[in-house]
């Protein structure tokens, strides 16, 4: 007596193995979110170097309002962060942040080559337009020199 064994036929599958799909899409969130958090818009500036502590990384990030070495205006507010600004637009863009967020912090972002004169009028124009207080922006002091 002589058994045969026959395996059933396997019916043909029409359809799209997902899988390596979304490994790829994790692996391109993963990479967009890392450049994102890299990305720094608004204006260069050349700050003055400090040994001051950085702010928390709890913390809601601050706006920041700039001053540039020809005594420019800017706030990074949504898309105007490279737009110069006078100081009437400034103040009424300080004003209509704070309406909207009482509790927003302001930190002042000056080129290590503008005069003082020129941060403190910028400091004395955000006091005027409510900013209850500000820090000011500086980077990390360079050892190797």
């Amino acid at each position: 007596m002589q058994y045969s064994y026959r395996r059933p036929r396997r019916k043909i599958v029409a359809e799209i193995n997902v899988v390596p799909y979304i490994d790829v899409m994790l692996v391109l969130l993963i990479i967009f979110m890392a450049t994102a958090a890299t990305v720094t818009l608004g204006v260069k500036v050349d700050l003055p170097q400090s040994t001051a502590e950085a702010l928390s990384v709890d913390s809601k990030p601050p706006l920041i309002a700039s001053i540039d070495k020809q005594g420019l205006y800017y706030l990074d507010v949504g898309e105007s962060g490279d737009t110069p600004l006078s100081a009437d637009e400034m103040s009424a863009l300080v004003k209509a942040q704070l309406s909207a967020d009482k509790t927003a912090q302001f930190v002042v972002k000056g080129d290590g080559d503008v005069p003082y004169k020129s941060v403190i009028a910028l400091m004395v124009l955000l006091q005027d337009a409510g900013v209850p207080s500000l820090g000011l922006m500086t980077e990390p002091v360079d050892n190797e020199k």
